[in-house]
């Protein structure tokens, strides 16, 4: 088991940044590959990133590839998202997720409540 707590999101308007955070309890952090999900109003919820458990390895949907950037701090137990040049499009409630069998686009067991992400434009 492990529980995710999100962070970092916020209002910002269009062409800047913004940094998620994502800090995970328990000790086995280590071996889950690390997600990061977003749900846009009326919207599914879709993939945005994916990191592996030792970071060397990640995975983006198109439209973040260039402006997104996940990262992980293993001693920390925290996964980031650093957002630059962002868009209107990117609103959404933004997830982290865990995936236990180190798959990046595996079935995520455990999730975070989600933080708001909204870009004015």
């Amino acid at each position: 088991q492990v529980q995710l707590v999100e962070s970092g999101g916020g209002l910002v308007q269009a062409g800047g940044s913004l940094r998620l955070s994502c800090a995970a309890s328990g000790r086995t952090f280590s071996i889950y590959a690390m997600g990061w999900f977003r749900q846009a109003p009326g919207k599914e919820r879709e993939f945005v990133a994916a990191i592996s458990r030792s970071g060397g390895s990640t995975y983006y949907v198109d439209s973040v590839k260039g402006r997104f950037t996940i990262s992980r701090d293993n001693a920390k137990n925290t996964v980031y998202l650093q957002m630059n040049v962002l868009k209107p499009e990117d609103t959404a409630v933004y997830y982290c997720a865990a995936e236990r069998y180190g798959l990046l686009r595996g079935s995520y067991d455990y999730w975070g409540q989600g933080t708001q992400v909204t870009v004015s434009s």
